[in-house]
């Protein structure tokens, strides 16, 4: 592989996003339109989750299938060239996906991981969602202390 290869590759790898992706922001805009509120991509937290619900204390990752090895997935593909290369930076992904998920749970946050393939398709998975959002809501309201009335 010569420079100008090398080059032309780690533009392409600085193209991906990694922040406010086509997923992401359908996923956004769905919560949204429910009337939920939430940050994004906090610092302060580990992997730095793409939607963050304070109220609920639930972080929501956005995978996409290629990058996070979804199992299954016709999008989980492995690239022919180098693959020693993408079989140890694929394993490393999945093993900080893990790390901050027990990181957040360690902390007291629900994790939600939202698939691309499953924003891909719609509906189904996006009722899901909301269907476990409203049970959090639920045991975070019955969870609030009650103020005495005098």
């Amino acid at each position: 592989m010569d420079v100008v290869d090398k080059v032309t590759r780690s533009r392409m790898m600085a193209a991906i996003a990694s922040k406010n992706t086509q997923p992401e922001l359908v996923l956004r805009r769905f919560l949204h339109a429910l009337g939920y509120r939430f940050r994004l991509h906090r610092k302060d937290l580990p992997g730095k989750p793409d939607i963050v619900m304070p109220k609920l204390r639930t972080c929501i990752f956005v995978h996409g299938c290629f990058w996070h090895r979804h199992a299954g997935c016709r999008y989980a593909t492995t690239p022919q060239t180098r693959s020693e290369f993408w079989a140890a930076k694929f394993s490393r992904n999945v093993e900080r996906d893990l790390e901050n998920v027990h990181a957040l749970e360690a902390q007291g946050w629900k994790v939600m991981i939202v698939w691309e393939c499953d924003i891909r398709r719609g509906g189904g998975s996006l009722s899901e969602l909301h269907q476990a959002l409203k049970a959090e809501e639920s045991s975070a309201i019955s969870a609030r202390p009650r103020l005495r009335q005098r």
